[in-house]
């Protein structure tokens, strides 16, 4: 079972699946299944009691075929190399989904964050900056945010690394606070990203979204955002979770006032009006992703939606704001049964398509206003639908081995025309 949901297994499972489809040519399929560089860092951090502490990090670097490596970087105490080569590979395939002149990378450093002091976290931060400082640079690899980083964490990075460059140079990294040459709507580009292509989505299934219930697996940036965004859109969300239960309320919930509770209580559970799925947070969190729901967004972690529990989704349309959500062996189970998935890769991409606007204006020092970038951001992630679309039609394959094939094609494409030198 351990293996079944290896994050990289089904990375690899995913590609050899695209690969097939396509008759990819042996050795390029080869180049696509193996990072082009895995750097392991150690991280000695003097703690605030004066002991020393070693964490370990590393940075993947999956293909640039199309341009420099894009990706987060995530603190978790369970983050470990075969998670970081797999969300480097899927960072490939997202960028190439939405089209930017991006490769995939990702970083991860094996941390408890909650565990650290404010000042324990900048120097761990800072030490990793350090580490990874050689192979990362704005035309190279262009880190971001992802689970337990911030802005903040940003900041810190784009400090190091200029100050080890002798100047200032804000293109290096992506989701910074705006005063240092962050962009606008980064901070909701995920789900606003999520929002179009679910507009998209309802359209094909002739879905009226006022008509629409929603539950929101995950309730952090991702989480709030979408349901927040599909609440806009007219839907009723019904159900959200975090990591300590589910609530649910068939009425529907505010998603504001839900995130205020949250920030007041530390948890959704306990929201006034919602009663709890189960006591059991773990359950709660299984029992609400088989809510009786037209709509279905699972924004917390891998592997959720699996061969175990896949029958019983009753949601029509399952959108991913999480990464790796669902199994390939759920994915099979999904697509007989006529539930639509829009994958990671593309319903997920709004957060790498503004992560790029933001680097496009860092190198220009020109800054777009917040509608300029929805604007953008809209064309792109319909585009990207509609793209994943036709190819799920004429090949006559669901949506993320669509999504795969569209981005595959295109990575394969860029290193045939390359070549292969020295």
């Amino acid at each position: 079972m351990a293996e079944e949901l290896n994050p990289w297994e089904n990375a690899l499972k995913q590609l050899d699946k695209a690969a097939k489809v396509l008759k990819l040519d042996p050795g390029i399929h080869q180049i696509l299944a193996t990072p082009k560089r895995v750097l392991e860092v150690q991280l000695p951090v003097k703690m605030d009691d004066g002991s020393i502490k070693v964490f370990m990090g590393w940075r993947v670097q999956h293909n640039d075929a199309r341009g420099p490596f894009k990706g987060g970087i995530r603190y978790h105490p369970n983050t470990n190399v075969d998670e970081v080569k797999a969300l480097a590979m899927w960072m490939t395939w997202k960028t190439a989904v939405v089209d930017v002149p991006f490769g995939g990378g990702k970083g991860g450093v094996r941390v408890d964050p909650k565990a650290l002091s404010p000042g324990e976290l900048e120097r761990l931060t800072r030490r990793y900056a350090y580490a990874i400082a050689p192979i990362i640079g704005v035309d190279i690899d262009i880190p971001a945010p992802d689970v337990y980083t911030n802005p903040q964490t940003m900041a810190w990075i784009t400090d190091t690394y200029s100050a080890i460059k002798g100047y200032f140079e804000p293109g290096v990294i992506t989701g910074k606070p705006l005063e240092i040459g962050g962009s606008e709507g980064r901070n909701e580009a995920t789900a606003r990203g999520l929002q179009y292509v679910t507009e998209e989505a309802l359209k094909v299934l002739n879905m009226d979204p006022k008509k629409a219930k929603v539950a929101v697996q995950g309730y952090g940036n991702a989480g709030y955002f979408s349901a927040k965004f599909m609440k806009e859109l007219g839907m009723k969300v019904v159900a959200v979770s975090d990591s300590k239960g589910a609530i649910y309320n068939p009425d529907g919930l505010d998603p504001d006032k839900v995130l205020e509770h949250k920030e007041k209580t530390g948890s959704v559970v306990g929201f006034p009006g919602a009663t709890s799925l189960d006591n059991d947070p773990q359950r709660a969190n299984e029992k609400l992703l088989e809510l009786d729901v037209d709509v279905l967004i699972p924004a917390a972690v891998e592997n959720v939606i699996t061969d175990k529990n896949a029958d019983k989704i009753k949601a029509k349309l399952v959108v991913e704001a999480a990464n790796g959500p669902t199994t390939p062996e759920a994915d099979s189970i999904l697509y007989e049964r006529g539930v639509v998935v829009a994958p990671d890769i593309l319903a997920n991409a709004g957060g790498v398509t503004v992560s790029y606007f933001e680097w496009v204006q860092a190198r220009t020092r020109e800054f777009w206003d917040i509608d300029t970038v929805r604007m953008k951001l809209r064309a792109k992630m319909t585009k990207a639908f509609r793209d994943v679309y036709e190819m799920h039609k004429e090949l006559k394959v669901d949506m993320r081995t669509a999504a795969l094939c569209l981005a595959v094609k295109r990575v394969a494409k860029a290193i045939e025309l390359r070549g292969i030198w020295p």
